[in-house]
């Protein structure tokens, strides 16, 4: 795997546990984590450049629904 591509894999595998970790509920939350691990364990071994590619697109795609899982909601005051 190129360098480029390990910096972006790594950076991705942290900010997916860090957003993970925002769900309320405590079993979303180690679901949640238990799913980024087991998938980036998974694709360890993977070199193929554009295995990688598509893999860090599937990671993003994740990590964006995981961000609009966590969006906290806001009570307005006075509802």
């Amino acid at each position: 795997m190129m360098a480029a591509a390990r910096a972006q894999v790594i950076s991705l595998y942290k900010v997916m546990l860090t957003e993970s970790r925002k769900f309320p509920s405590y079993n979303y939350r180690t679901y949640a984590l238990r799913r980024v691990r087991d998938a980036f364990r998974a694709n360890r071994t993977v070199e193929d450049p554009k295995a990688v590619e598509r893999l860090i697109v599937e990671g993003r795609q994740t990590l964006a629904l995981i961000q609009r899982q966590v969006i906290p909601t806001y009570r307005i005051p006075g509802d």
